[in-house]
């Protein structure tokens, strides 16, 4: 879906006139997030957003599951495998699957760590643990009660923030904050914004750690865009955090094309594309997850350039800690002091 300018508006008429459905819609969510979930048996780590749409999940579950294997974890990713059309569960194969099977971020994900794709979570955590997990690294879910979760750290864009704060349709609040900051163990803020401060403020308030990061581009990928004059296209939950990242690292922007989240480019817009780049003598540029729904295609451009980044967290050492003070608590709740 593309998200409703009036969501990042302080004051909308359409927001007002929503309000109503917002509040029966955060009733029900908090509801259920108050049900009891299934203990998973190993540690189960939750990557979310108190909010529809993008912020930067995908690349802290990859920075999350290199840190856990620093640790000497097995960690296994657990999606839905949203856009997706097998339910699961089912391990991500690149060589077998395309974004069509599994969706656009479980592959992309499948390249640096182990996914598991499945509808029902528990029966994820089932084949994860089957395939030798130690910790379940859930790729969103934050709202969904199905699995205890041991940790929940929660992804802001700074620059965004929250937009209005209501409640979806009347604003990107997947829940009310208030429940949604009540079941947060750690925030991580991603960029230099100050967007986000009063939740910021709201968690450390709570004695929970905040932590910032930020997104920096792979070497390789810069270089090939070093000189070059770029025409810039993303179907990302926030199309303009990516074209904004572009221009923070020196790429000439000169045209850029915002698609919806999870957008399926068809062969005509395909063509396009490298039609209107190739009369302007521009350089194509994409996300790594725009990519892997191309690459499940036919009639893609070439020299189209995806455009990879890391996510860096500006104290390495608080994460780590913070990880593992979870790990330790997880192990300890179910197994008792060793």
């Amino acid at each position: 879906m593309r998200e409703p300018a009036f969501w990042y508006r302080p004051r909308s008429f359409k927001s007002h006139v929503l309000r109503p459905l917002g509040a029966l819609y955060g009733a029900i969510t908090e509801r259920r997030m108050l049900r009891e979930g299934v203990d998973a048996g190993i540690p189960v780590i939750c990557v979310g957003n108190y909010h529809v749409g993008g912020a930067g999940k995908t690349p802290t579950v990859l920075a999350l599951s290199s840190l856990l294997r620093e640790l000497g974890e097995t960690p296994v990713v657990l999606s839905r495998g949203y856009g997706g059309r097998l339910t699961g569960p089912v391990m991500v194969d690149r060589m077998r699957h395309t974004a069509i099977d599994v969706g656009d971020e479980p592959l992309m994900m499948a390249r640096d760590a182990p996914v598991a794709v499945a509808r029902d979570r528990l029966e994820g955590v089932v084949l994860a643990k089957s395939r030798g997990a130690t910790v379940v690294l859930m790729d969103d879910g934050f709202q969904n009660p199905r699995i205890v979760k041991d940790a929940s750290l929660i992804v802001i864009d700074s620059e965004r923030g929250l937009g209005n704060g209501k409640v979806f349709p009347a604003g990107p609040l997947r829940a009310p904050l208030k429940a949604q900051l009540a079941r947060t163990d750690a925030l991580v803020l991603i960029g230099d914004g100050h967007s986000a401060d009063d939740v910021a403020s709201e968690i450390a308030a709570r004695g929970k750690p905040v932590l910032r990061a930020r997104l920096r581009p792979d070497a390789a990928a810069a270089a090939q865009l070093f000189g070059k004059r770029v025409l810039a296209f993303a179907g990302i939950g926030d199309p303009e955090r990516f074209f904004r990242t572009l221009r923070i690292n020196n790429v000439d922007v000169v045209r850029t094309r915002p698609f919806a989240d999870h957008h399926m480019f068809s062969q005509a817009e395909i063509a396009a594309l490298g039609a209107d780049a190739q009369r302007e003598q521009l350089t194509l540029v994409t996300t790594e997850k725009d990519l892997a729904r191309l690459l499940g295609g036919e009639g893609l451009p070439d020299g189209i350039v995806p455009f990879a980044v890391q996510l860096e967290f500006d104290d390495p050492a608080k994460l780590r800690q913070v990880i593992s003070d979870h790990l330790y608590k997880a192990r300890e709740r179910r197994f008792g002091r060793r």
